[in-house]
């Protein structure tokens, strides 16, 4: 089996549980705060190596206290990073979940969404056939060396999840990603708000019409849909405690790639990444632990 390349992230998130977002110039308590290891694409890592699918986490660690912190936290889980950071600081993201289990980020960048294609060298593209990448880094000012670099790796089936900032990336660099034909996977509210559609169906053709190949789109408890050009097909949801929702999307489109990878057809597929992302937001953060994704095996393979 060929490896997935995961590019991305790897993120210090401060959880401040509240009951609601204040308004300027409110006086508000929190009901909690924790700390705990995340980013986009270490989210997709997680749920990568949970299924058992080769791949390798392409994810730089800067230098102060956030990255100190990060790095002690992948030595706890057996790993080290990919590649450190001497002369920037690591970044945070403040997640701030509402009682509702909705969450808001305020996100602080530093070296971790970064990209120079030398960490790569010595690394054959040859063995990969998947790609993951986020908006986030897409936007930031080394954006455009993962494009150059995925333009190099044609064979690379990338997987862009443009997240809630899809709008505000440079028109340039989406316009370039588009022409690479990735498969992009994105929530309900981002499509229509990029494609400015009214409906869904409007939007997957729009979206389509730039890509040129399968769009997945989640909608919450109402499930997913997938699009390939001609027919739009839905997934139920699945009904969830909610305890909050960061790393849903990213669990989503992990659990798709990876199953993609096992063999399993783009319906089973997102079958599958349901019931993985509706275990993600039943517990408190992203970090799936392996117990509770165990649990849920033989749901996957039925």
């Amino acid at each position: 089996m060929k490896k997935a390349l995961i590019i991305g992230s790897t993120v210090l998130d401060i959880i401040i549980n509240i009951e609601k977002l204040p308004t300027t110039t409110e006086d508000c308590h929190i009901n909690s705060q924790t700390m705990s290891i995340g980013g986009c694409a270490f989210n997709v890592q997680n749920i990568i190596n949970l299924f058992e699918v080769p791949y390798v986490f392409c994810s730089p660690i800067g230098t102060g206290i956030y990255g100190d912190y990060v790095t002690s936290q992948l030595k706890k889980m057996g790993l080290s990073p990919f590649v450190r950071i001497t002369d920037q600081d690591s970044g945070c993201c403040y997640c701030y979940v509402e009682s509702n289990g909705e969450r808001t980020f305020l996100s602080y960048h530093g070296a971790e969404y970064t990209f120079n294609p030398l960490w790569l060298n010595g690394i054959n593209m040859d063995d990969f056939d998947q790609v993951y990448i986020c908006g986030l880094e897409i936007e930031e000012s080394t954006g455009n060396k993962i494009i150059s670099f995925l333009n190099k790796n044609r064979h690379l089936q990338v997987f862009f999840a443009p997240g809630p900032r899809f709008s505000m990336i440079d028109k340039e660099k989406i316009d370039a990603i588009f022409k690479l034909s990735p498969i992009v996977h994105l929530n309900m509210d981002e499509i229509l708000a990029f494609t400015k559609a009214s409906t869904l169906e409007g939007a997957v053709k729009i979206l389509y019409s730039l890509t040129n190949n399968l769009i997945v789109i989640t909608d919450g408890e109402n499930g997913s849909y997938l699009y390939d050009g001609k027919n739009l097909q839905h997934t139920i949801g699945i009904k969830a405690d909610v305890v909050d929702t960061i790393g849903a999307g990213d669990s989503h489109i992990g659990a798709f790639m990876a199953s993609r990878k096992l063999g399993y057809s783009y319906i089973k597929s997102l079958e599958i990444a349901n019931q993985v992302s509706t275990k993600v937001v039943e517990i408190k953060g992203s970090l799936l632990p392996s117990h509770v994704f165990n649990q849920i095996i033989p749901k996957l393979k039925s």
